[in-house]
């Protein structure tokens, strides 16, 4: 009897096949509900946001830094700035040897000190000129006098000798004396001549000493920027690299020295394909991410966009007029404020790769408002 028991067939076995069926059909409709309202969700997120999100990796940190050379030629006395050194700006960073630049400064003042001394003695002899055409005048002014005298004589006397009243021996006397005074006269007037000719004689040497002590006092001027300019200050404020400079080298106009990298004004550049910039403008915000600070996002916002491909502003732009073409997707260069502050910029130096997001949003009814702009264009 108990055998027969043992032998009979389970039939609970066939209601937990179907419970156990029913509960993966129901855990399969609620992954499927699940993974539909997740790619629900994926789209309304794709479409609201994530169209508008334009990333890139193609991005560095920038600065603009200042390339420092000489102006002069001479032999380099100090160093103030090492490899790596912050300096503020106006900062001494090269002393040249100012002792030939010196001398130069000294000839310059000795030679505008000659030019004033020649001067000096061009007025001195216009006032001596001015003396002696005064004197020439007095001259001439009495010798005029005179020949007024012995004319008139002449005439009274003239009448008398043809009378018999005078003898004619007196009066050719006095013709003669006349005679003289005219001549006397006509060489006082050459004399008053001469006399104003050394005026403007030595009125011009004093313009020309004046033109000489301009030309002095330029070339004393030079001589001080030159001597000012042995000592080569910083431009701007920032750190030292590069640096090519060491103390005894001798140095040549424009020979570079080193480089102020502005660590204050680092930005970046994120080069982005043309086809995600179509909504991007400036002022939108951007989050950075730097691959040396793999845990921290930096905010920033877009400056600018370079108006033009970066194939365009190449050393030899493509000329895709001839031959085959093969169409490559051009990067546009767009520059970004980064907001980070003094311990953050110790570790952001120029050259760094970072990976750039903008968020596009706030320009999304451009599209739109392009579109219809061409329309009313087109249809005029």
């Amino acid at each position: 009897m108990a055998a027969a028991t043992d032998l009979a067939p389970d039939s609970s076995a066939p209601a937990k096949d179907e419970g156990r069926k029913k509960a993966i059909g129901r855990i399969a409709v609620v992954a499927l509900g699940a993974g539909a309202l997740y790619g629900a969700w994926s789209l309304y997120d794709y479409q609201t946001v994530g169209r508008y999100m334009q990333e890139t990796n193609d991005a560095y940190v920038k600065a603009d830094g200042v390339t420092i050379s000489s102006k002069l030629a001479g032999y380099v006395r100090k160093v103030e700035a090492q490899e790596n050194q912050s300096v503020s700006s106006g900062a001494l960073l090269v002393q040249i040897d100012p002792t030939d630049f010196d001398t130069r400064l000294a000839q310059s003042s000795a030679q505008v000190d000659v030019a004033r001394a020649t001067e000096n003695a061009a007025r001195a002899a216009i006032a001596e000129a001015r003396s002696a055409t005064g004197q020439a005048r007095a001259a001439l002014d009495a010798s005029l006098r005179e020949l007024a005298y012995l004319n008139g004589e002449v005439a009274r006397m003239r009448p008398l000798v043809a009378s018999g009243a005078e003898p004619k021996q007196a009066f050719d006397q006095l013709i003669a004396n006349r005679d003289k005074a005219a001549s006397d006269v006509a060489a006082k007037r050459a004399g008053l001549a001469a006399a104003t000719d050394r005026v403007a004689s030595a009125e011009a040497q004093v313009g020309q000493s004046t033109a000489q002590i301009r030309a002095a006092q330029a070339q004393r001027e030079a001589a001080s920027v030159d001597l000012a300019t042995t000592r080569i200050t910083a431009p701007i404020g920032g750190k030292v690299g590069n640096s090519t400079v060491r103390v005894g080298q001798f140095i040549q106009p424009g020979q570079r020295l080193m480089t102020i990298v502005p660590t204050e004004a680092i930005y970046v550049e994120a080069n982005f394909k043309e086809t995600q910039i179509g909504l991007m403008r400036a002022g939108q915000p951007v989050t950075v991410h730097v691959d040396a600070l793999p845990d921290v996002d930096f905010r920033g916002v877009v400056e600018s966009i370079t108006p033009g491909t970066g194939a365009n502003f190449s050393l030899i732009p493509p000329q895709n007029a001839t031959g085959n073409f093969t169409k490559i997707v051009q990067r546009v260069p767009v520059r970004i404020r980064l907001n980070a502050g003094p311990e953050s910029r110790k570790v952001l130096v120029p050259g760094l790769s970072l990976s750039v997001e903008v968020d596009t949003r706030a320009a999304k009814a451009s599209l739109d408002a392009i579109r219809k702009e061409q329309e009313r264009v087109s249809a005029k």
